[in-house]
């Protein structure tokens, strides 16, 4: 018989892309996730790009003003919201103990603009401190590891952790010089 090297792959066929295609596939997606302006541009186009690499002769300039009408009236509906998503996400990012930096970085990568990051974060309560407690509690680093001894020996590895989450040095030397008795109460 054959092996699963010898089988030969099955291409995907794709579905031939129209306006109504895209509108439909714009709407299943929000209906599935909230999201950005920005973010259904990219994935309308991802969809618009895939058909096209299978059928060389589709007119992608075409689609894409598709799309642009689409997002337009998405927009116009309240559909999308970049607003909406941005106080959302904020939200979101801040109870699961992330960082400033990475809140902005992720927001970043959706399209969302810097002006609207930093209002939707000054109308927000953060306290960079406890919310890096808050991560070192749920990875068990620094205070928060079983003995004093392997809380020494991996404390930079503890340290490299808060860093890489966005926190700022200050912070993390202060999470990390926490006492088990500074934290009965966290």
């Amino acid at each position: 018989m054959f092996d699963e090297e010898d089988k030969p792959k099955r291409v995907k066929v794709l579905k031939k892309i129209t306006k109504q295609r895209l509108k439909n596939i714009a709407l299943y997606y929000l209906k599935r996730y909230e999201t950005s302006v920005e973010n259904l541009r990219q994935v309308l186009r991802k969809r618009v790009n895939d058909y096209a690499y299978q059928n060389k002769d589709f007119d992608k300039g075409e689609a894409y003003g598709w799309i642009e009408e689409i997002v337009s009236d998405f927009e116009r509906f309240g559909y999308v919201n970049d607003e909406r998503f941005t106080e959302i996400r904020v939200r979101d990012y801040i109870s699961a103990g992330k960082s400033i930096r990475y809140i902005r970085g992720k927001l970043r990568e959706k399209g969302i603009s810097e002006e609207l990051v930093g209002s939707v974060l000054d109308n927000q309560e953060y306290d960079e401190y406890e919310t890096a407690l808050k991560l070192a509690r749920k990875k068990h680093i620094g205070p928060f590891r079983a003995d004093e001894e392997v809380r020494f020996e991996n404390r930079q590895k503890d340290m490299g952790t808060l860093i890489r989450a966005g926190f700022s040095y200050d912070v993390v030397m202060k999470v990390l010089n926490l006492n088990e008795d500074d934290i009965c109460g966290f």
